[in-house]
């Protein structure tokens, strides 16, 4: 069996619910948001009598499942995860990611905290030594397959400290509740060392996870933690090859780390970390994709009277269960009688749920023949309606972006058939925000209720076609051209979405200057016209997924966005600007700027286009667009953590912890910027 990782940090808390918890991930524990020097022990059930059968495994590492999936009231953190990029926009806009100086350096709080990692840490202290005594009943698979579990979601929340963070400390031993010792494990690793760290854990979960463990894909499997892993490796390879020569690259120009005397000996080879990365992405994702074909794509873009077998593709969104698609790697089930639901298609059907695609997105969607809407002879029908908007494109966009002549329900007695226009001007947590809307997820199943949180069907959480992505890219960042592998796995996914698999043809016709998506800027460099369409790949083929962020930072594709615009649907001069009158025949849109009552709709003279962030002039921080300060590529720590752990809590430079760079060790105090 392969060695272990068996280091642990210190004794803390359990958390139990011994019962068959694996019929429904939305039992999810919540950890208390101390940091990690609160030790006070708070167990009801002591280590003797728990960790000594396999029930006793598999309900802890469960409690530990933390995963976006729907949820709560609104779209959810799945379909609204996009919001605040250049793929969705929302009334919510956040301004501590888009305007200039307003996100500041917290004196409390932030995610610098070690609870779930202490979770996961305390699992392995308590199990592994029973374990390798033979002290632990049950199925011996069913067993490793649980502890298996753990490494794998230790890997994630190291995952998310990662990206939040870049260098972290990595716990690595059991600590007594002493202040020196529990200081002295804050020193912060470098960012290429805690990824291989977290390559570790997912290899240690990869030898001991099964692809068929009880509850199905309602658990983690062998495969979730490779799709993860290439996950991992990917987002590590690609930020240091486009941030490198910057301080967030350990030794690079004015990283904060070489400022502490532990690093003195530390040393890296960023071309050879960059191909090692990309080596364990690609190594990964084929055994994923290799195993998981993609589910097909009928090619039917709306129902004919029946709810589900129309289109497997539309299906695998909101299957009831999810565990015949071969390409879904992990899903949560819902359970109705634990009041475990969520309100996608409630919101859906309420009009748009505060969200919508920008035209940025729906822009870069290729014709079926595979070249972009601006190319000679592409046979674009032009943008007087949503409906021409989607004619002749990648299904992708014809399935799920709504079109007001799409099918609200397959009731034919329904008062309401089809969705009709945009609803711009409903109260905001309903509003069809950009005019385009996201259909992803939602449900015709008329056995599901649509009022309030009552829906009970699927969430994806992973799925083979991310592997089918991270190999192509992988590849290519590596190669600088297109393997065999890379090749088939992308026309694939072409052929899924009905686009032309002629990729030379894609390729030839781009023209970066047209296109207006971010992802075409790594740095202040534009990248070449094969990468860019894979990157467009990938943001088509996860619309509403909740990958945008993440890649686009992992890319360092926002440093030239300043003063950048959010727009939507065509609504000055499309077949929609006259249809939002009231019972008498009089418009009810109330430009900005032009009346004495509060506006409801952007100015045509600024766009013909809907423009969310300009609705309202008064108060509003991003009338003038959204403009990024390169220190948020990572996240500033809060003071209180330098308070703890410094020497001299009169001088915060004595704390083994260094401040992310760009910004201070000031609390309240906004980035020094770019």
């Amino acid at each position: 069996m392969q060695k272990l990782n068996t280091n642990i940090i210190m004794n803390h808390k359990i958390y139990l619910i011994i019962k068959h918890t694996y019929l429904s991930l939305g039992v999810i524990f919540m950890t208390s948001c101390n940091d990690f020097l609160d030790t006070e022990p708070l167990d009801q059930v002591t280590p003797e009598q728990f960790f000594t059968t396999e029930a006793d495994l598999a309900s802890y590492s469960i409690n530990m499942y933390n995963f976006i999936t729907h949820g709560g009231w609104g779209l959810g953190p799945v379909l609204r995860g996009d919001d605040n990029t250049d793929n969705q926009a929302t009334t919510d806009a956040s301004y501590s990611r888009w305007v200039l100086g307003e996100k500041r350096v917290p004196q409390t709080g932030g995610d610098w905290n070690f609870n779930r990692i202490r979770n996961a840490n305390y699992f392995f202290e308590k199990v592994i030594p029973n374990w390798k005594a033979n002290k632990i009943q049950g199925t011996p698979k069913n067993i490793e397959h649980y502890i298996g579990e753990v490494y794998f979601l230790r890997a994630y929340e190291y995952f998310n400290k990662l990206k939040s963070y870049g260098d972290y400390p990595i716990i690595t031993e059991v600590l007594t509740d002493q202040p020196d010792a529990l200081i002295s494990v804050s020193k912060r690793s470098p960012r290429n060392i805690v990824a291989r760290f977290i390559l570790a854990d997912l290899d240690s979960a990869i030898v001991l996870m099964s692809n068929d463990p009880v509850g199905k894909k309602n658990r983690l499997t062998k495969n979730a933690a490779l799709l993860f892993k290439s996950r991992v490796a990917l987002f590590e390879a690609t930020w240091l090859k486009y941030h490198q020569g910057t301080a967030r690259v350990p030794l690079g120009p004015g990283w904060p780390g070489a400022s502490k005397s532990y690093n003195k000996d530390f040393s890296i080879n960023i071309d050879n970390e960059i191909n090692f990365f990309l080596d364990q992405a690609m190594t990964a994702a084929q055994v994923v994709a290799d195993a998981s074909p993609l589910t097909q794509n009928s090619g039917v873009v709306n129902p004919e009277g029946k709810f589900n077998g129309w289109n497997p593709y539309f299906d695998m969104f909101n299957a009831n269960n999810m565990d015949s698609f071969q390409e879904v790697i992990f899903w949560r089930t819902y359970v109705s009688e634990h009041n475990i639901a969520h309100a996608t298609t409630t919101y859906i059907l309420k009009g748009g749920g505060n969200s919508g695609f920008t035209k940025s997105l729906v822009d870069g969607f290729l014709m079926k023949n595979g070249l972009p809407t601006y190319a000679a002879n592409s046979g674009y029908a032009g943008e007087d309606s949503i409906e021409l908007v989607k004619k002749n494109r990648d299904s992708r966009l014809e399935l799920f972006m709504i079109a007001p002549s799409d099918p609200r329900t397959i009731d034919p007695h329904a008062s309401l058939q089809n969705f009709e226009k945009p609803l711009i001007l409903e109260i905001a947590e309903n509003r069809a925000v950009t005019g385009y809307c996201t259909r992803k997820c939602l449900s015709y199943d008329p056995a599901q209720p649509i009022i309030d949180i009552s829906q009970t069907y699927g969430c994806i959480v992973f799925r083979a076609a991310e592997a089918y992505l991270n190999y192509i890219e992988a590849s290519y960042e590596k190669n600088g051209s297109l393997d065999p592998k890379a090749t088939e796995y992308w026309k694939a996914l072409r052929s899924r979405a009905k686009v032309s698999d002629n990729l030379a043809t894609t390729i030839a016709a781009t023209d970066l200057s047209k296109e207006g998506d971010w992802a075409k800027y790594s740095g202040s460099s534009l990248i070449d016209p094969t990468l860019f369409n894979i990157r467009r790949e990938r943001r088509n083929e996860f619309i509403s997924e909740g990958f945008r962020y993440d890649d686009l930072i992992r890319w360092r594709a926002l440093d030239m966005v300043k003063n950048y615009h959010v727009e939507g649907f065509n609504l000055w001069e499309s077949v929609y600007a006259n249809q939002y009158v009231n019972n008498e025949g009089n418009s009810l849109l109330i430009e900005e700027g032009t009346a004495d009552k509060q506006s409801n709709v952007s100015n045509r003279k600024n766009s013909k286009y809907i423009r969310p962030n300009q609705i309202i002039k008064t108060n509003n921080k991003i009338y003038d667009g959204y403009s990024w300060s390169t220190a948020n590529y990572l996240e500033p720590i809060a003071i209180q953590h330098f308070l703890i752990t410094a020497s001299n809590p009169a001088d915060l430079t004595t704390s083994p912890i260094y401040q992310n760079p760009q910004w201070t060790l000031e609390a309240n105090s906004p980035a020094i910027d770019n």
